[in-house]
Order: C-alpha cells, then sequence, then structure tokens
C-alpha cells in the first residue's frame, strides 16, 4: 500500500492546504510558487501560468512545501493524475487540490510509483471501485494511502520506470515536431501574405460573401443509447473540429429509423466551421481531406459552399480563418454570455471582411502548405505507432512481462 511506503515521518503524505488557509487575494506576482491542479500532468510538472505567495505568507504554510522527488497527486478534477516532483524546481507549496507524498526511497523509486498511479490498471480499478474516480470527484490521503500497488524490488522499479520514461520521451519528441509542422504551415501563410490584420502587401479587401455563397449545416440528432460501432450513420460532435483538424472518429451513432437527407453528409473537400462553442473555439475550422461516407453534419457545425466560378481556395481559406485577426473578428461578432456557449449567425460572418489575394497565389499556398501537410501526416503516424507501443509497454511493465 501507498501508506506503508511513505517515509517514516510526520506529514509524508499531505494534502494542501484548505482553502480558508489560501485565499485568491493573497497571491502575488512573485515570491513563493503555489503548485495546484493545472501543474500537474500524467508524469511531468508543466505550467504556463504560475501562482505565487509572498515570503510573509509563505512562513505560514511552509509545512505544505515540496522537495525534488516528491509525488503530486490530484484530489480534484481528474483525480489520481500523478508526477514526480523534478530536481530543480524553485522553492513551491502544494495548493489544496494535490496530496504530496514524500517515499521511502529504500522501498520505492518515486517515477515508478508515479507510473504506477497513472496507468497500472489495478490502481487505476481500486481508484474507480471507490468511486472517486469522475471527473471533478475528491480523492482524499485516507484513500490514498490505501492503494495497493504491485511492488517488485527497487532495481526492477527503476528500469520500468526508465523504460517508461524513455518511451513517453519518444511521443513528447513527436508531439513537439506535429507543433514544429502547424507552426512551419503558419509562417508560409504569414511570408506570402503577411498579417490579415495589418496587411501590409495591401491585398484587395472584400465580405466573406463575395467567395461564399452560403454556410450549410446539418440537425441536431439525439444519438443513439448505448455504443454501437455498426450504426448506419454517425453525426460529427463540435470536437470533431475544435482543434482545426478534422476528427472523424468525434462522432456519435444515430437511430437506424433516421433518413438523413443527403445535404447532411459529411463530403471530400469541405471546410467545417463551428458556429457555437466557448468563446475562444467558436469559429473553429477544419479541412475534410477524407471522410467515411456514413458521417452527418449537426446543426453546430457547418459547411462553406462556394460561390462558382471560385476565387478562392478552400485550403486556403482554412488557413486565413485560424490568422489572430479572423478568429478575433469572429470571437467580438459571436454572442453569449462570458464563460458560457457563445454562437455567430451566418449574416455576421458573410459579412466578414477579409483580404483576397491572387487565386494562383492562393494556389502556390496550397502546393507549399500541402508539402508541409505530408510530412505532418508521416509524423502522425509514427506518433500513432509510438501510442500503441507505449500503451503495451504499460501493460506489461505491471504485469510483470516486460
Amino acid at each position: 500500500m501507498i501508506g506503508e511506503i511513505a517515509y517514516p515521518a510526520n506529514g509524508a503524505i499531505r494534502i494542501g492546504p484548505f482553502g480558508s488557509a489560501l485565499k485568491k487575494h493573497e497571491f502575488s506576482g512573485s515570491g513563493i510558487r503555489v503548485l495546484g491542479i493545472e501543474d500537474v500532468h500524467p508524469n511531468r510538472l508543466d505550467s504556463t501560468k504560475r501562482k505565487f505567495i509572498p515570503e510573509s505568507k509563505y512562513r505560514e504554510l511552509a509545512q505544505y512545501t515540496v522537495q525534488a522527488g516528491d509525488l503530486l497527486v490530484t484530489n480534484m478534477g481528474t483525480v489520481g493524475r500523478t508526477c514526480v516532483v523534478p530536481d530543480g524546481l524553485e522553492r513551491s507549496i502544494i495548493s489544496s487540490h494535490l496530496i504530496k507524498v514524500s517515499l521511502d526511497r529504500d522501498m520505492a523509486w518515486p517515477p515508478y510509483v508515479s507510473w504506477a498511479l497513472t496507468c497500472c490498471s489495478l490502481v487505476v480499478a481500486q481508484i474507480e471501485a471507490s468511486g472517486h474516480g469522475a471527473i471533478m470527484a475528491g480523492f482524499n490521503s485516507s484513500l490514498l494511502k490505501e492503494l495497493r500497488i504491485p511492488l517488485p524490488p527497487l532495481a526492477e522499479q527503476r528500469r520500468i520506470a526508465d523504460v517508461l520514461d524513455r518511451a513517453d520521451a519518444l511521443r513528447a519528441k513527436r508531439l513537439a515536431a506535429l507543433a514544429q509542422l502547424d507552426a512551419l504551415a503558419k509562417s508560409i501563410f504569414l511570408d506570402m501574405f503577411g498579417d490579415p490584420d495589418k496587411n501590409p502587401k495591401r491585398w484587395p479587401l472584400c465580405p466573406v460573401a463575395d467567395y461564399v455563397v452560403a454556410l450549410q449545416g446539418g440537425k441536431s440528432v439525439d444519438p443513439e443509447s448505448g455504443v454501437n460501432p455498426l450504426a448506419r450513420f454517425r453525426v460529427l460532435k463540435i470536437s470533431a473540429v475544435t482543434g482545426m483538424r478534422f476528427l472523424p472518429g468525434e462522432s456519435k451513432p444515430v437511430p437506424a429509423s433516421y433518413e438523413p437527407p443527403v445535404s447532411h453528409f459529411v463530403r471530400r473537400g469541405d471546410l467545417l466551421f463551428s458556429r457555437a462553442n466557448t468563446s475562444d473555439l467558436v469559429g473553429a475550422v477544419a479541412f475534410v481531406e477524407d471522410v467515411p461516407d456514413n458521417l452527418l453534419l449537426p446543426d453546430k457545425l457547418w459547411r462553406f459552399v462556394w460561390r462558382q466560378p471560385p476565387s478562392v481556395e478552400p485550403r486556403f481559406v482554412w488557413a486565413l480563418f485560424q490568422t489572430q485577426a479572423v478568429r478575433e473578428e469572429i470571437s467580438r461578432r459571436a454572442t453569449g454570455t462570458s464563460g458560457s456557449m457563445k454562437n455567430i449567425s451566418q449574416e455576421k460572418v458573410l459579412a466578414i471582411e477579409t483580404i483576397l489575394p491572387p487565386l494562383r497565389l492562393q494556389r502556390e499556398f496550397v502546393r507549399r502548405a500541402g508539402a508541409v501537410d505530408h510530412l505532418r501526416a508521416v509524423s502522425a503516424a509514427s506518433l500513432a505507432e509510438l501510442n500503441a507501443l507505449f500503451a503495451s509497454l504499460q501493460q506489461r511493465a505491471f504485469a510483470g512481462e516486460l
């Protein structure tokens, strides 16, 4: 059990200070760092938003200080997410949504225990069986102490953790490569056309209505109950486009009795647009490279219907609608209260004014971006293989087969 491999001292397993002990107004712009659930990722401590408290407040909460090698475990949100405090971390304490565990290093290797809490099916099953595995459920130090984990000899723990660490590092490199390729495509756009907001190349301006006849949507269909992988038709979720890339797997089955109109089917070459979403994702766009013949548009996703003869390349518009200038204009035109679902009307989208470079330059952009897309597809396939290998390694590691 986790409680049996904790360091034999008071406070070896400690939950962060109660909310009343650390209030929002006590945070400062610098000082001692406060770690929260947003900092803890599976086997990785990372955050772009840092919180601090002044030295005077820290003295009241010094018992919550973390040390290199401590485990950090989330006890709210997605509970049980775990990482190890790395060497060289600035002086830091935990918030009320984290539990820190100092392990007895003669019995347990922290990276191994972190992996066990993250991906060992036996441990995950215990968390779920306790009724505390759901999103936003609570998890406390008493439950953590009772978790049972497989515990091979220390040398074997180190070997297993090292294998998983190296495999995970390869996955991280592939993800970084994908991010760099996405940045390259955006760089090609800006190099050829400039920032649409400043329009340094003095391209003609026109409303979207000059090259789009309409935005055509589908229908909100109640999904079929249960999981049916053999469903005849499936309707897309909004999440199929929110990453700015088309994800056909983000769909749900519709009842077998439903007969969709032809206009509701997603087609190869469609440029899809989310008319409703959270404020930062309304107007997300994704280009459909390929698609199964049974996917349907919901009412919250539109396809662009182009004017003929065409004056734009769909892939150019896809890149254009991802630029900061167009994203901000969509956000300004969308309606809805802050923090809630926002919507934008077809009329407001068609009225947005954009640059319109010559069609021959748009096609040159599509050619260059297509080469980047090819590299991205190769990297994405490699990442998929690494993910499958990593899942296999995780299973074998805690089944004694690695």
